[in-house]
């Protein structure tokens, strides 16, 4: 047996255990969310998403999901959204999250707010009527609110994605690509898409002062943004070094653990609590 085959060999019976392993987990974890959802058990929590010329004041924030097991434990979103994602259990995430959005803008009118969406939601009624509700009840809701779709799930069907978001940038409402780099955008489709921001995926931008190789990358990904005129965010930015080369090669807006980590109680609504007990 030569090296190549010795270390390629799967023992017998190897793929089949670690196979059912992942099943069982991906089934654990849908059965857990499948109950918090039933009991609404989601709450979002909230991140601040920094102008890069004044990381003082919030462009605006993204709200993300989390849920709730049965001890009360708060689960953020990319430990269950894999094993949901496809599933109807998925969509109602996507309700849950539009929901509590709306409901947080409507509230706070000087908020902006972000909130993600899968493409797949779109032709869910449940959903979209939460959106023209939304949308409906304040006339001002439309132009603060921003619905995040990831470059995987845009391209899963990009033609129904371009007419959503025509149709619901007439009403106002600004759409971000997550994730950009991570996927496999079709440049003529990311021409079609007439998306307003793009939010450049953290793994180019960990550790991006001291990486030659994703600083070129980085560069390329934020001239195509600039290219079609999308206001360009930095993902999981975490320290000083990289907030100062992101706002010097052009980002203009950054969010990160450097700035915030996500909250269930932020600044205006713990304002609101401190007033109510003063």
């Amino acid at each position: 047996m030569d090296r190549k085959r010795k270390w390629m060999d799967v023992p017998e019976g190897h793929d089949t255990a670690l196979n059912y392993a992942v099943a069982e987990r991906d089934r654990s974890v849908l059965d857990m969310v499948e109950q918090a959802v039933a009991h609404k058990q989601a709450v979002l929590a909230f991140q601040p998403v920094v102008t890069a010329a004044d990381p003082s004041r919030p462009a605006f924030h993204e709200g993300l999901i989390r849920v709730l097991d049965d001890t009360g434990r708060v689960i953020p979103a990319r430990d269950f959204i894999g094993a949901v994602e496809t599933s109807e259990t998925g969509r109602i995430i996507d309700c849950l999250s539009l929901e509590k959005g709306l409901r947080m803008l409507n509230r706070y009118p000087d908020l902006r707010l972000s909130l993600n969406m899968s493409a797949r939601s779109i032709g869910y009624k449940r959903w979209l009527r939460i959106l023209n509700r939304g949308l409906n009840q304040d006339s001002t809701v439309g132009e603060r609110l921003i619905l995040e779709i990831t470059e995987t799930s845009a391209m899963l069907v990009p033609e129904l994605v371009i007419g959503f978001m025509q149709d619901y940038q007439k009403k106002g409402v600004s759409f971000a690509l997550d994730d950009f780099g991570a996927g496999f955008t079709s440049f003529r489709y990311l021409r079609d898409f007439f998306f307003d921001i793009v939010k450049i995926d953290g793994q180019f931008i960990r550790g991006i002062a001291r990486n030659p190789d994703n600083q070129v990358l980085t560069a390329a990904l934020i001239a195509i943004a600039q290219q079609f005129d999308m206001l360009t965010v930095a993902e999981s930015v975490e320290n000083a070094q990289d907030a100062d080369y992101l706002a010097a090669v052009g980002f203009e807006c950054l969010q990160g653990y450097f700035y915030g980590a996500p909250t269930v109680s932020p600044p205006w609504m713990a304002s609101q609590r401190h007033q109510a007990s003063a």
